[in-house]
């Protein structure tokens, strides 16, 4: 399980993360650096590994709202320095990984620098953006081992509920929707349950794609909605 922890919900998800932990549930919280300073992220470390938890997913994130300060880190390769530093090897640590391109990121090359960055810092491992082409993603995984990169790479899935919310979204971070996607699912207009059964479909056929071509694992985002995923893992043959 992941958690994000940042801003004024810090302390309340960092309650609800060590008390997932307690009941014997592996939890990954992510923390993102922009915003905090050095001091509340060590501290939030030092309770984390207390906790006995292992496993972080560190974030640049995004500037709060009315926030007038991106505090002492604004990359995610200094959290993740930071994280090493303090901590060493006790912590997995996974970054995040744009195959489309981060919508920040002038070229590719840019982009794919800037991943390196992180790996070269101390991160494990990535998750990526999600994406409904499985291409993006292969190409992204050959880019990365000519530039000498092994780390393991985890697509990032989003299943389909509401396709309104989606693109709106996906406008915003810079995931592309296939043409002929959006095509489809704007053809059903408000019929929720026709939008709900083409994406698991789409996302299903994804994922069995992804995983026949060896990708290492699947990184849901369930955006609280867990139908949906539970839907397809079992489609997939996983549960």
């Amino acid at each position: 399980m992941t958690f994000g922890a940042g801003g004024s919900t810090r302390e309340r998800t960092l309650e609800t993360v060590v008390e997932i932990q307690a009941e014997g549930h592996a939890a990954a919280p992510h923390i993102s650096c922009i915003g905090s300073s050095k001091a509340e992220i060590t501290e939030m470390l030092e309770r984390y590994r207390a906790s006995g938890i292992r496993h972080i997913v560190a974030l640049r994130g995004d500037l709060p709202s009315g926030a007038a300060s991106a505090g002492e880190l604004r990359h995610a390769n200094e959290l993740v320095a930071l994280i090493r530093a303090a901590t060493g090897d006790w912590f997995r640590i996974e970054v995040a990984c744009y195959p489309e391109v981060h919508p920040q990121a002038r070229s590719a090359r840019e982009d794919l620098d800037n991943f390196k960055r992180k790996l070269d810092a101390g991160a494990d491992s990535a998750i990526t953006q999600y994406f409904y082409n499985a291409d993006a993603y292969l190409r992204f995984v050959d880019e990365c081992e000519a530039r000498g990169i092994g780390v393991p790479i985890v697509p990032g899935i989003m299943p389909i509920g509401n396709f309104a919310q989606l693109a709106r979204f996906s406008d915003a971070c810079g995931a592309e929707i296939p043409r002929w996607l959006r095509m489809r699912m704007q053809g059903f207009g408000d019929d929720v349950g026709a939008i709900r059964a083409c994406g698991l479909d789409v996302v299903t056929e994804l994922c069995r794609r992804l995983l026949e071509q060896g990708a290492p694992g699947l990184h849901f985002y369930t955006m609280n909605q867990a139908a949906l995923t539970r839907e397809i893992w079992q489609r997939l043959g996983l549960s």
